[in-house]
């Protein structure tokens, strides 16, 4: 017994030296994503520095952690962090699209800094727009660990690969999905409980369109469930809330989920008590 307990030790030990070379810490990966939040909206910052210190702080960190990803690749760390600083600007550009289309759109919004300091749906945003920036270099492993960082933080899962334009709103987020090949148009906006999902989760598919196509200017209003990768939800349509679709629908669409109501003629002869 006492020998199988130190072969299951050596194991382990083995284990997380190569898991050293390729797996990043998901500590430091945290620490650097809500840097480049902070970096990006200083109104968070706790301990505000000029942008050049901060650039150079985030850029350390990111090469720390590229490192041991792209080690294995033999491809230069230094060249994959001078891309990522050099389009992050862009990425900013978008963040301020997307902030813009929170206050202009959402009624409770009162001022852009409430927007970025308390939105979920923001902060969800923020680091999918990273997260995809980075994925678009093929660094492996890290723009998953920031999504699912954002995931656990705010409910809201969004894939590093899915595709996104500019003005994008979502409104509470709590169970939001968007897939890893979901392409969303400009001007869309999602209430919680949205999903863009696949219609089949074979392994065999791994390299197909599972996830719709939603066109500019949509709504999807909450709990809406669209699925398939040939879906397409055509411009200006709206996808009332809990409706189900599994087939596209052509611009300037209304899709409904119809609740029956039925009027009684005399009271329930016991109380109805719902318990949820």
């Amino acid at each position: 017994m006492k020998s199988d307990l130190e072969h299951f030790f050596r194991q382990l030990d083995a284990e997380q030296a190569r898991a050293a070379d390729r797996v990043p810490s998901k500590a430091d990966a945290k620490r650097l994503i809500d840097g480049l939040f902070q970096f990006l909206f200083p109104l968070l910052a706790d301990d505000p520095k000029p942008a050049r210190v901060q650039y150079t702080l985030l850029r350390y960190e990111l090469t720390k952690l590229l490192h041991p990803l792209l080690h294995e690749e033999n491809k230069k760390t230094g060249d994959a962090t001078d891309t990522f600083f050099e389009q992050l600007p862009g990425v900013y550009d978008l963040l301020q699209d997307d902030a813009q289309a929170i206050l202009q759109f959402d009624p409770a919004a009162t001022c852009l800094d409430e927007v970025i300091a308390t939105y979920p749906g923001f902060y969800a945003i923020v680091v999918h727009r990273i997260a995809h920036l980075l994925h678009g270099l093929d660094i492996p492993l890290l723009p998953r660990v920031f999504s699912e960082y954002a995931h656990s933080e705010t409910g809201i899962d969004i894939h590093p690969a899915a595709m996104i334009g500019h003005s994008f709103f979502i409104d509470h987020g709590t169970g939001v999905v968007v897939g890893a090949t979901a392409v969303i148009g400009d001007n869309v906006k999602l209430y919680q409980g949205v999903t863009l999902g696949a219609l089949q989760v074979e392994k065999s598919l791994a390299r197909v369109k599972r996830h719709p196509t939603i066109e500019d200017n949509c709504i999807l209003y909450a709990n809406c469930t669209i699925l398939g990768g040939n879906t397409v939800i055509g411009h200006d349509s709206v996808i009332g809330g809990n409706s189900w679709v599994t087939e596209s629908v052509p611009p300037y669409s209304v899709v409904l989920h119809q609740s029956q109501v039925k009027v009684r003629t005399k009271p329930f002869e016991e109380s109805v008590n719902f318990v949820i």
